[in-house]
C-alpha cells in the first residue's frame, strides 16, 4: 500500500511539473512578452511563424502575431532594418483607435498591416463596401471593431460596439 501511495504521490508530482512547464512555455510564446533590442531571429524562433509580415519605411519589417477569429489579440511587433525589435504594441485596444485609423487615408493593405486579417467581413445595406470587424476585450467586455472600406479600398470610417454574438451564445 505504502509503494502504490508513493507511485500516487509521484505520478501527482509529473503532472504538476508538466502543467508548469506547460505554462512556462505559454509565456515563452507570449508576444507581449518581447523586449524592444530582441533580434528578430531570436524573436520568430521563440514564437513561432507571424501571421503576417509587412515592409516598413526606412527598410524594417512588422512581424504580426494575431489571434484571429477565435481570440481577442493582435500584437504588432516592429523590427529595424539591422533586425532588431524596436517596439511590441497590442494593436486591438479601444483607447488607441482614434489615433490610429486614418479615416479617408487608409487603404485596404494598410488596414491589413495594422490590424491583420478580420474576424469577419461582412456587408450592409446602409454602406457600400465592405466592413471588416475585429473581436477584441475592454476590460474584460467582449467587443468588435468595425472598419468600413469603400469599393476603391479606402477606409472610410470606423466604429465598436459588444459583441453581440456572444450574448446570442449565452442566452
Amino acid at each position: 500500500m505504502n509503494a502504490g501511495r508513493r507511485s500516487g504521490s509521484l505520478a501527482a508530482l509529473a503532472l504538476v511539473a508538466a502543467v508548469g512547464l506547460g505554462l512556462l512555455a505559454g509565456c515563452a510564446g507570449e508576444p507581449t512578452r518581447i523586449q524592444p533590442g530582441t533580434l528578430a531571429a531570436d524573436t520568430v524562433q521563440r514564437l513561432g511563424a507571424p501571421t503576417g509580415r509587412y515592409p516598413l519605411t526606412g527598410g524594417g519589417e512588422r512581424l504580426q502575431y494575431s489571434r484571429m477569429p477565435a481570440g481577442f489579440e493582435v500584437v504588432d511587433i516592429d523590427v529595424d532594418a539591422s533586425g532588431k525589435v524596436v517596439s511590441v504594441t497590442q494593436v486591438l485596444n479601444e483607447a488607441r483607435f482614434g489615433q490610429d485609423i486614418k479615416v479617408n487615408q487608409w487603404r485596404q493593405n494598410d488596414v491589413m498591416a495594422f490590424y491583420g486579417r478580420p474576424y469577419e467581413i461582412t456587408r450592409v445595406s446602409s454602406f457600400d463596401g465592405a466592413v471588416w470587424t475585429w473581436r477584441y476585450k475592454a476590460v474584460n467586455e467582449r467587443r468588435m471593431l468595425y472598419i468600413y472600406i469603400d469599393p476603391t479600398g479606402v477606409v472610410r470610417r470606423y466604429h465598436t460596439g459588444d459583441d453581440l454574438d456572444f450574448d446570442r451564445i449565452r442566452d
